[in-house]
């Protein structure tokens, strides 16, 4: 990456991390994917019930393979019946997660189709753990939605064997389609509970 842009990530994510703790939210820059491993860890205590809600951030940046690998209980909801692995990820001592957007004074946007992932976030597990790549960052709540309903969600539906306008576009157009993925839009402002919500902001290009 360019030394400018890292720089300039660096100081941006000090912004963001100030915003987060000013909403009762824990924020950490990791200056790559390897140290976002590595503080993602420090929240996670060996021996943790873990699930996740879709996170591909956290996949990309290898955290998956090694607490599969390692001494955790990591919940694949790919092995479970959908109303199982809900209810275990309710039950989860740690929920992974990304956010679709986020702005520089630490609000998140999360937009979902079956409230698996949304719910978590907002009840639920006793910690959530936020992997969000810099290129999610925004500079207000209205450019966080945008980019979330015409950025995330278009490139998400591409994953699935759905009919939907943003699918065929790229796009969104506010549809009512059966299909749709955009069913649940949650604002994380703030935190009740502290210590509950801590985001690993990394210098990087992850996720939609």
């Amino acid at each position: 990456m360019d030394e400018n842009m890292r720089k300039r990530n660096e100081l941006l994510a000090q912004t963001v991390i100030k915003g987060l703790k000013s909403r009762n939210m824990s924020g950490y820059y990791a200056a790559d994917k390897e140290e976002a491993v590595k503080l993602a860890l420090e929240l996670i205590p060996e021996g943790s019930s873990i699930a996740m809600g879709g996170c591909m951030s956290a996949q990309e940046i290898g955290l998956i393979q090694v607490l599969e690998d390692g001494n955790y209980n990591y919940i694949d909801r790919a092995k479970l019946a959908p109303r199982e692995g809900l209810l275990a990820a309710y039950d989860a001592d740690i929920f992974l997660s990304s956010a679709n957007a986020i702005t520089n004074d630490g609000i998140m946007i999360n937009i979902d189709g079956n409230a698996n992932r949304v719910s978590c976030i907002a009840q639920g597990p006793k910690k959530v753990v936020f992997i969000v790549g810099m290129n999610k960052v925004c500079s207000d709540l209205d450019e966080a939605m945008k980019r979330a309903r015409n950025v995330a969600a278009p490139a998400n539906a591409q994953r699935f064997d759905i009919k939907t306008p943003c699918k065929e576009t790229g796009k969104c157009f506010d549809c009512k389609s059966p299909d749709t993925i955009c069913c649940q839009f949650l604002i994380t402002r703030y935190s009740r509970h502290a210590d509950r919500i801590h985001v690993i902001l990394v210098n990087d290009t992850l996720g939609f």
